[in-house]
């Protein structure tokens, strides 16, 4: 990539930035005035009671969440035995004879 091609994404970047900045300050601008306004203040009022109803709504489904697994886990070890449960031994494999003229196989 040439160098003439890093520095353009460099001013593209700031000129967002400056105009997200001047998008800002407008937008502060026209809220202020707004408040101002019966109909502002209602608007304002309107969003902070909502987003207080998402907060307590996260709230409640965080809860039930833990709540969830807490009695998930107690269900699990109330299964789990409170004892090891012995293993048992696989039986020794018998010893293999060899057939030679001295021995016979037994069966």
């Amino acid at each position: 990539m040439s160098p003439m091609h890093k520095t353009a994404g460099r001013k593209a970047a700031a000129t967002r930035k400056r105009n997200a900045a001047k998008r800002q300050a407008a937008a502060k601008k026209a809220a202020s005035t707004r408040k101002g306004r019966a109909a502002g203040k209602r608007a304002a009022a309107t969003r902070k009671r909502r987003a207080a109803g998402q907060k307590a709504a996260s709230t409640r489904v965080r809860r039930a969440a833990a709540k969830k697994a807490a009695a998930t886990r107690t269900r699990k070890k109330e299964a789990a035995p409170a004892q090891p449960v012995p293993v048992p031994e696989p039986p020794a494999p018998e010893p293999q004879v060899q057939a030679t003229p001295e021995t016979s196989i037994p069966e």
